[in-house]
């Protein structure tokens, strides 16, 4: 189940990643994106960050297991045909975790937003 189909890059400490809101989404609920679907595209998000940290380091991808998922808010759930922009913004990283902020905007209007506790195998 891929919830992440666009990488638009990062700089020293903010990813940004998208969706479009498919109606064959497994995740989506009628004519939108159910909680857990968006979710699980800021999930899916901060391991494309984690793995283009990765590449771009020339390391091999490590398997990500998230630890928390805090202060989650649910503004609005997307509808079938909007594309999602999420960034992830790194605020703390102690040896093999990091510490996510991570926001997901429609357009201009932010929809949801999580603190997110990712542990990364060494």
């Amino acid at each position: 189940m891929l919830e992440v189909d666009a990488f638009y890059g990062m700089d020293e400490r903010v990813a940004v990643a998208g969706l479009t809101v498919r109606e064959d989404n497994i995740l989506c609920e009628g004519d939108h994106l159910s909680e857990e679907g968006l979710t699980e595209h800021m999930a899916q998000s901060a391991a494309a960050r984690a793995g283009y940290m990765a590449l771009q380091a020339g390391e091999s991808i490590r398997l990500g297991y998230i630890g928390s998922v805090n202060q989650i808010e649910y503004v609005r759930l997307p509808k079938v045909g909007e594309e999602i922009t999420t960034r992830v913004r790194l605020v703390e990283e102690v040896m093999n975790i990091a510490l996510l902020e991570i926001e997901s905007h429609v357009g201009k209007e932010r929809i949801a937003s999580c603190r997110m506790k990712i542990f990364l195998e060494q």
